[in-house]
């Protein structure tokens, strides 16, 4: 049994420090909100009242944060000063390699190991303890977070050093939106052509216009499994975060000097979405502003 310090229960952090806690570990959790810590003790996890209580004597500390800036200050002001000596620090935000980078080097300089681990697979992933992790670091660093991150997920892959997993996630994410907005766009299309929804979906879904975004996670109600749509886009992935995710990626594209027109046109998207009011709204709902256009 390790102890673990778990900083952020959002939809995803709460699901993912319930299951560490459903393994037998002993996780000490904080959040802002006090119906998250609430959560979380009914999960078998010790409510902190603070990140670095959370953090304090620490084995390995989780951190599930909006932004760079945010794991950041959790690092910087807590962490670093309290977790136990050669403790692993497993950051599974959404976060700029960058940042990633340079707080992996601030915590190898405390003698801390450090991994960026974002994740794929929604809030049903994280609280099924089946979703895809990512993961940037050393290897003694992912040799060290695999265990935990096992638990918490179907799938844990070593993508490189330190950032590689911010890398990996900031390209699928990109993925994901365009395909989403050509999905929508299909089956707008079908629909003004006469087609039944089911029947395309049937269609395309067996053909080569098959993808992620048709038949697991179809923006249409009642078609395919059961999904956002299907509760009048509610829950799942909200826009705004889609949002982000697209501008950390083009952020590195430009860093990188690589063109992506798809990924720059479906920032532009979303970003009339979120601004339209779609911000909380699953993300796949941009079928809606979609469907207004025509």
């Amino acid at each position: 049994m390790a102890r673990i310090g778990f900083i952020g229960l959002g939809n995803m952090g709460g699901g993912m420090a319930a299951n560490l806690a459903k393994a037998g570990h002993d996780v000490r959790a904080f959040d802002l909100s006090d119906e998250a810590l609430e959560r979380a003790r009914k999960a078998g996890c010790l409510p902190s009242d603070s990140a670095r209580a959370a953090a304090e004597g620490a084995e390995a500390v989780v951190t599930m944060l909006p932004a760079g800036h945010h794991v950041a200050a959790v690092y910087e002001d807590g962490v670093f000063g309290v977790a136990a000596p050669g403790a692993v620090l497993i950051d599974s935000s959404t976060i700029d390699v960058a940042t990633a980078r340079r707080l992996t080097e601030a915590a190898a300089a405390k003698g801390l190991l450090a991994v960026d681990a974002p994740v794929s697979g929604g809030i049903a992933g994280a609280a099924a303890g089946t979703l895809t992790f990512m993961v940037g670091g050393s290897d003694a660093a992912f040799a060290a977070a695999e265990p935990l991150l096992s638990l918490m997920g179907k799938a844990v892959i070593h993508a490189g050093e330190a950032g590689a997993g911010q890398a990996a996630k900031a390209c699928n994410n990109m993925l994901l939106g365009a395909t989403m907005i050509a999905t929508c766009e299909a089956f707008l299309l079908a629909e003004r052509l006469g087609l039944d929804p089911q029947t395309f979906y049937d269609i395309s879904s067996a053909s080569s216009g098959q993808s992620w975004s048709m038949t697991t996670y179809c923006p249409v109600p009642g078609v395919g499994p059961e999904t956002p749509a299907d509760h009048d886009y509610q829950g799942g992935f909200a826009a705004a975060l889609m949002l982000k995710d697209l501008r950390l990626a083009l952020d590195a594209a430009s860093g990188a000097n690589v063109d992506t027109p798809m990924g720059a046109r479906a920032a532009e998207l979303y970003g009339s979405f979120v601004a339209d009011g779609g911000a909380t709204t699953d993300f796949s709902g941009i079928i809606r502003m979609l469907g207004k256009r025509g």
